[in-house]
């Protein structure tokens, strides 16, 4: 399997993991050994309620013994996709009330960079420093890392960048520009949060000239953070909401949302101003379903912040010199790259999987799922300090 699986499936890195799974459940990812992995990651951020979950898997099969794929979207009335949105419509504030369903996160903001070009007749976007907004073109564009765009280039043109939380910067928010696209929480710089009422005053200067602001919540999303979604912590709406990753507990999907009114626009001056055939597919709607009733009908949101709080009073250690993010969005920061590394590897050895931030080489990567109990949290932590004891202890001058 191994053999094959480097031969065949195209590869994203020259040194994948290559953990060979037989089956997961719960907070553990199983190998073809039956050795039990405690997963702190949860397909980055994406198993919202764990592996197998039995909510999700009645909805999936379900759904897919009654029909699966009948007609692209938009076209036909399926009742999951359907319940859904008007679900997801019931949770947010005004004027978030209509939403098209896609297939990734990456493809929920190109929709969105799409309608606040149509909304606003301009095409200057302004995203951050440090973003990350998905690997497709348009998303491409909005990062500033020419090591990771400059092989893609021409990339979109019109993108400008500012620093996150650099409130200098919203001077060049301007009447050219169609939209600011942040992350709520920047997720590949590090699991930086907001400050000093960053985003209510993106959102003020957006409003002065007419821009729109988009907010990405493809991984703070669907109750990680403590809310539903991260900008309720923050007391502002953006005009369009961006979503994917955990949306469905491990099924692939993406999502953006915004007023009905600005959502009518892709549906004239062109027609089908966003088409796809596989977005909202009923099975992958139904496991989305069962997600979001499972989320706003228990407490494992507010869960999030006590969980947070337990991570924080375990993981202390000299080496460890702050931890970011939020709830179960974790980044523990490490004196090195070297160190980070040495965790993230030597855990994997040891039954525990975590992983790394894209741009933040000294972060180690905690997002298990919301589901995971305070002994597996205990557990997880206790190798985490393990490991850094002993590169502490080896590594003495």
């Amino acid at each position: 399997m191994k053999e094959d699986f480097f031969k065949h499936q195209a590869q994203t890195g020259p040194s994948p993991l290559a953990l060979e799974v037989s089956h997961a459940k719960g907070s553990y990812i199983y190998d073809r050994n039956q050795k039990a992995h405690l997963d702190f990651v949860a397909g980055v951020s994406a198993n919202t309620l764990g592996h197998s979950h039995p909510k999700i898997v009645e909805a999936v099969q379900k759904q897919a013994a009654s029909y699966m794929h009948v007609m692209v979207y938009g076209e036909y009335i399926q009742s999951p996709a359907v319940q859904l949105t008007k679900l997801l419509s019931e949770q947010l504030p005004k004027p978030l009330e209509t939403t098209y369903l896609v297939n990734s996160g990456t493809e929920a903001m190109e929709g969105a960079m799409k309608l606040a070009k149509r909304a606003t007749g301009r095409s200057g976007i302004i995203s951050a420093f440090g973003a990350y907004h998905g690997n497709t073109q348009g998303s491409l564009s909005l990062m500033d890392f020419p090591e990771r765009t400059q092989a893609y280039r021409p990339l979109l043109p019109g993108i400008k960048h500012i620093g996150f939380n650099n409130q200098e910067d919203l001077q060049k928010i301007t009447e050219d520009t169609a939209a600011v696209v942040l992350e709520t929480i920047q997720g590949g710089a590090g699991f930086i949060q907001p400050v000093d009422n960053y985003l209510k005053k993106v959102k003020q200067r957006c409003e002065q000239v007419g821009a729109l602001l988009i907010l990405d919540e493809i991984q703070p999303g669907f109750g990680r953070t403590g809310k539903l979604f991260a900008f309720m912590h923050y007391d502002i709406v953006p005009d369009i909401l961006v979503l994917g990753k955990g949306m469905a507990s491990g099924m692939p999907i993406g999502a953006f949302t915004a007023s009905s009114d600005m959502m009518a626009l892709l549906m004239k001056n062109p027609k089908m101003g966003h088409i796809t055939t596989f977005g909202g597919n009923a099975v992958i709607a139904a496991a989305a379903l069962a997600t979001l009733k499972e989320l706003t009908e228990s407490t494992l949101p507010t869960d999030t912040l006590r969980k947070e709080k337990l991570f924080r009073t375990l993981l202390v250690h000299p080496l460890i010199k702050e931890i970011r993010g939020r709830g179960l969005m974790l980044a523990p920061i490490v004196e090195n790259e070297q160190i980070a590394n040495y965790v993230i590897l030597e855990a994997a050895k040891r039954g525990l999987i975590l992983f790394w931030l894209l741009f933040e080489g000294k972060a180690i990567r905690i997002t298990p799922p919301l589901t995971i109990s305070d002994q597996e949290i205990k557990q997880g932590c206790a190798i985490i300090i393990a490991l850094l004891e002993k590169w502490k202890n080896n590594n003495v001058n």
